[in-house]
C-alpha cells in the first residue's frame, strides 16, 4: 500500500486537519504528521517552516506521496525540494508562499497584512489573534469562546510562527523534479489563488479548483476522489494539466 504523508498547517494539528481524509486509508497508508508545538505534542518557543521541512524530509521514504495544507504546503514544497528523489508526487493546498508572487497587488497586500498581524501576535489576546488569522486566510471556521485547550495551544503556536513570506521556494529545483505536482485552491481568496497560479506555471503542476469551502479545500466532497485519481492515475489521464472547476 502506497504511503501518503499529510502535513497540516497553522492552528490545528494533523488529525483534525485531515479528518475528512480518513476514508483514503482504504487505498493508502496515511502518515499524519503532528508538527512540533501542536497537540498532542507540547508547546514550543518557535514554529519554523524551515526546521519543520527538515523534519518532514526526514520522514519520507522512497515513493511517498506528500500532501501539505496552508503553512504545511510551504513546508511540503521545501521538503520536496530537499528530497525530490524520494517522492512519487507532491500536492499543496493553498500554501501562503507569498514570495513566489511578489509584485502581484493582492499577494503583496496579503503578505503585508500577515506581517502586521504577526508583529503584534506575542502580546495579542489569543482568541482575537486566532479570529483575525482565520478571517485573513478565508477560513469558515468559527472557534468557540472560550477556546478549547487544543485551540488555545494552536493560537499560542500561531503567535510564535515564523512568517511564511520569509520562505524561499526553490521553484527551479521543483520544476526539474520528475514527480508530478498538484496545486489545489478554493477560488475564494485572490492572493492564494494567485500564488497557486504561479506555482502551477513555474513547477509545471496540475491544477485543481474546488470552490465553496474557503481555505479548508480538503473538506470539499470531491477532494478525496480527485486526490486519489492524481495519486493513482489511470490509463486515460490527460497529458495536459487540466483546471478542474
Amino acid at each position: 500500500m502506497e504511503r501518503v504523508v499529510l502535513v497540516h498547517g497553522s492552528v490545528v494539528g494533523g488529525r483534525p486537519t485531515w479528518a475528512a481524509q480518513r476514508p483514503l486509508a482504504e487505498r493508502f497508508e496515511l502518515v499524519i504528521v503532528d508538527r512540533p508545538g501542536f497537540p498532542p505534542n507540547p508547546p514550543v518557543a518557535r514554529v519554523d517552516f524551515e526546521s519543520d521541512a527538515d523534519l518532514v524530509a526526514g520522514l519520507l521514504r522512497d515513493r511517498d506521496h506528500l500532501v501539505g495544507h496552508s503553512y504545511g504546503g510551504v513546508i511540503a514544497l521545501l521538503a520536496a525540494a530537499a528530497r525530490p528523489e524520494a517522492l512519487a508526487s507532491l500536492t499543496v493546498i493553498e500554501p501562503p508562499a507569498t514570495g513566489v508572487a511578489v509584485g502581484n497587488p493582492d499577494v503583496d497586500a496579503f503578505g503585508e497584512g500577515g506581517r502586521e498581524l504577526f508583529a503584534s501576535a506575542a502580546t495579542a489576546d489569543p482568541e482575537a489573534l486566532l479570529r483575525q488569522f482565520l478571517s485573513a486566510v478565508g477560513s469558515p471556521f468559527d472557534p468557540p469562546s472560550p477556546l478549547t485547550p487544543e485551540l488555545a495551544q494552536g493560537a499560542q503556536a500561531l503567535a510564535v510562527e515564523r512568517g511564511p513570506w520569509e520562505a524561499e521556494i526553490p521553484l527551479g529545483r521543483l520544476a526539474a523534479a520528475a514527480f508530478p505536482k498538484l496545486v489545489v485552491s478554493g477560488a475564494h481568496h485572490p492572493a492564494l489563488d494567485a500564488i497557486c497560479d504561479v506555482l502551477e506555471r513555474e513547477v509545471s503542476a496540475e491544477r485543481l479548483v474546488l470552490p465553496g469551502y474557503g481555505h479548508v479545500v480538503q473538506l470539499h466532497p470531491d477532494f478525496n476522489e480527485r486526490l486519489a485519481d492524481f495519486l493513482e492515475p489511470g490509463p486515460t489521464r490527460e497529458d495536459e494539466h487540466p483546471r478542474a472547476r
